[in-house]
């Protein structure tokens, strides 16, 4: 299998999508972006203004901070494959129902078995709640849990970072750890 070209596929698949409402207003879909055999993948809630204007993911302030937290974790970003269960942006920024991430969501589980990453990196309840619905978040924030032979570590969404300041400390100290 070409992975680079399954994700493409994907992709395409992404931008004709019209399975929830959030198609009508958005300007542009947000697949995610990272290399096809990325090693770690890093998954959000759903894109933001910026990300919508331009089709890439995690590059607004929220961005910024994921960016330095992976650094401090000893990794490159571009190394790494950065997504999120909604491909495109909510209006106002608000968080994605229920129903917009269970009709998205097979897009990023094929995207996880294309990648076959060996580390999942989970941002905030929303992505945390996909893999784990019967669990707390807050029971397992800072830590690794396995689950199907895949390695999920749990944080914060960096926007808590940038929100409030005690969140930005928790997410350094957690991205530390993945060292």
């Amino acid at each position: 299998m070409n992975k680079e070209k399954e994700l493409k596929r994907i992709a395409e698949a992404i931008k004709k999508c019209k399975k929830c409402i959030l198609w009508k207003t958005r300007n542009n879909t947000v697949p995610g972006e990272g290399p096809a055999n990325a090693r770690i993948i890093a998954i959000g809630q759903a894109p933001g203004a910026n990300e919508d204007m331009t089709g890439r993911p995690f590059i607004g302030r929220a961005g910024k901070l994921l960016t330095q937290l992976l650094e401090m974790a000893g990794m490159d970003r571009k190394k790494v494959f950065i997504t999120s269960p909604v491909k495109c942006f909510p209006p106002k920024n608000r968080k994605p129902t229920k129903k917009e991430v269970f009709l998205c969501l097979p897009y990023l589980k094929n995207q996880i078995k294309i990648i076959n990453p060996q580390k999942i990196i989970l941002l905030g309840e929303v992505a945390f709640k996909l893999f784990f619905p019967e669990k707390r978040m807050k029971d397992f924030r800072g830590k690794w849990l396995i689950q199907d032979n895949k390695n999920y570590f749990i944080s914060y969404h960096p926007a808590a970072g940038i929100r409030f300041q005690k969140f930005k400390k928790i997410l350094e100290k957690d991205f530390k750890k993945l060292r």
